[in-house]
């Protein structure tokens, strides 16, 4: 387990509660996980910011938390980091950083960004358009069934 570990699993339970007293009391120990620099708990404070759960919603934070997560190793901060690179999301629109960001997914195994990958491939999103390597990575995506 990883340091921290306990916590993020203690505000899951506590967020699962459905009740403005468990999302405060999961908020609570999310921070506390990410003091001892959880990848698991700064993620899911990161969807937080980006969906207005709990906290308004602030991009710059999450890109911030996703970052941090992402330099971890988590594969899918690495995904929704992408995602804010591509569309400008509480960073500086960047399609590079965003296809670097999902190719790094997808060697952690992040299935989607399989799809991802292809499609940046196919039209030119941030790496040099290859039609090849899209059908490659397109083919797989629709392998494993992945919504396009």
């Amino acid at each position: 387990m990883a340091k921290g570990d306990r916590l993020y699993f203690q505000a899951l339970a506590e967020a699962s509660k459905n009740t403005e007293l468990g999302d405060s009391s999961a908020l609570e120990l999310l921070k506390k996980a990410i003091d001892k620099n959880n990848s698991k708990a700064q993620y899911a404070l990161a969807t937080w910011y980006l969906y207005g759960k709990t906290v308004k919603k602030d991009y710059k934070r999450a890109v911030e938390l996703l970052m941090n997560s992402s330099l971890q190793n988590n594969e899918m901060a690495c995904f929704d980091l992408a995602v804010c690179c591509e569309n400008g999301f509480g960073v500086k629109k960047n399609t590079k950083k965003a296809f670097l960001f999902y190719s790094k997914a997808v060697l952690l195994g992040e299935k989607q960004s399989i799809y991802e990958v292809g499609r940046c491939y196919y039209y030119g999103i941030g790496v040099n358009k290859n039609l090849e390597l899209a059908k490659v990575y397109l083919d797989i995506a629709n392998m494993y069934g992945i919504e396009t």
